[in-house]
């Protein structure tokens, strides 16, 4: 029950103002996991009528693993079959008692049940039921680039991603939310990762100095991680916990930059700006990023 309430909690409060991220989908994934790994189906049922044949197949198996997989999850059979999801912007994982079904006006596009417990997952529409076999040609998992949840993944493998020919020239307002350069970054990540690095925006790992390579590739990297273990603070964490104890709402002391448009910059106190790229929101700061170069 603990691990639903809290689950449900960080859900309610992140879904007000950004979507999910690594970070986030592994959390739910972990969630799932407690709830399901190690134990057999007792049902599993799918909204869209192209997976309904498969519902017999996965039920009385045992689920073996839940993995993510960047902002995609995995969730594994012993008998070889795996349901793939991806959340996209609206999807959402709920853990409940077996059969306990919330008072919800989302859409119901997912269940898993055993005896004990039911893992849902409402209002995503990218599910498909794969075999073993077909997990690496899936359109979305072949196409992913180191996951920086991975532990195995590396600041120097990282770093050496930047420099890549097939990355160095594409600015990184847009390099950051390429699944295929680094999965799990998306918007709150990408602001983060720049700021923390001292990058301006309108930058390619083309323009900048080693010093600065290295910067974005341990930011990636630490931030990525850092988010995961606080659930969702990428601020200094010593900072984010004077400013809870201020009386500072989560909102207000999660990020660095994030959703702080017109707030003072915690570290030179300029007041952080917000640009639109292609329809996503940026923040930074102006001092802190300073550059020549004008935002694209």
């Amino acid at each position: 029950m603990l691990v639903r309430r809290c689950l449900l909690l960080f859900w309610k409060i992140l879904g007000v103002f950004v979507l999910p991220e690594g970070p986030e989908i592994q959390l739910a994934a972990d969630a799932v996991a407690e709830a399901i790994v190690g134990r057999p189906t007792t049902a599993v049922s799918f909204a869209f009528d192209q997976l309904k044949k498969y519902e017999e197949t996965l039920t009385g198996v045992l689920v073996t693993a839940v993995q993510a997989h960047g902002k995609a999850m995995v969730t594994r059979f012993a008998n070889g079959w795996n349901i793939y999801s991806h959340n996209q912007l609206y999807g959402l994982w709920m853990v409940r008692d077996a059969y306990d079904f919330p008072e919800t006006k989302r859409q119901l596009r997912l269940a898993i049940h055993n005896e004990a417990k039911s893992a849902l997952l409402y209002s995503a529409s990218d599910i498909a039921v794969l075999q073993d076999g077909e997990l690496d040609s899936h359109p979305f998992l072949s196409k992913l680039g180191p996951d920086l949840l991975d532990t195995a993944v590396t600041i120097p493998q990282v770093a050496a991603r930047f420099v890549d020919n097939r990355f160095r020239r594409r600015r990184l307002t847009t390099l950051l939310l390429d699944q295929s350069f680094l999965a799990g970054l998306g918007n709150y990540l990408r602001s983060e990762i720049l700021f923390v690095a001292r990058v301006h925006p309108s930058c390619r790992p083309l323009d900048c100095t080693e010093e600065q390579i290295a910067a974005l590739a341990e930011a990636a990297v630490s931030l990525t991680r850092q988010s995961y273990q606080t659930r969702g603070i990428t601020n200094d964490v010593q900072l984010a916990e004077k400013l809870k104890a201020a009386g500072q709402s989560y909102r207000d002391y999660r990020f660095w930059v994030f959703d702080r448009d017109g707030r003072p910059c915690y570290r030179c106190g300029t007041p952080i700006l917000k640009e639109k790229i292609g329809g996503r929101r940026l923040y930074y700061c102006p001092i802190c990023q300073s550059t020549d170069l004008p935002i694209h």
